[in-house]
């Protein structure tokens, strides 16, 4: 359904519970979301986690949901698979960090990238180039 549609369907709800398990919508983990793009987006996790220039240990942690990456982790990792804007937003919510803020100049370079299909060493270029921390430093 679109979201219009359930979010009508919310409203005239008795309960936010009945609608939530209605649809079975749960809290979305990190680790859960970031496999289910991994399948959507036919990747292969040792691929992206070696694209986001993470460490294979922690990247298999991260995916597992045993380690608690920083932001700019989650961020490689979104570049990495090729996220758009609004699964990079729903990554780094469900990583329990601030989304990307167009008032916040390092963000809305790395948003203007992320909207231009560049991938992690693009964006790092850009940063370096504006004088902004990398995302891989």
């Amino acid at each position: 359904p679109l979201t219009d549609e359930l979010l009508r369907e919310l409203i005239s709800s008795p309960t936010p519970i009945d609608f939530t398990d209605a649809h079975n919508i749960t809290h979305r983990s990190l680790s859960d979301y970031l496999n289910r793009l991994l399948e959507a987006k036919g990747l292969r996790r040792a691929d992206v986690v070696r694209a986001a220039g993470i460490n294979e240990t922690f990247g298999y942690q991260i995916f597992k949901g045993q380690r608690n990456p920083s932001r700019d982790k989650v961020l490689q990792l979104a570049l990495a698979m090729g996220c758009s804007l609004t699964e990079t937003n729903r990554l780094l919510k469900a990583a329990g960090v601030n989304e990307l803020y167009c008032k916040d100049r390092r963000d809305a370079i790395i948003l203007f990238c992320i909207d231009r299909g560049l991938g992690l060493q693009q964006v790092d270029e850009q940063l370096y180039r504006f004088h902004e921390d990398t995302l891989g430093s």
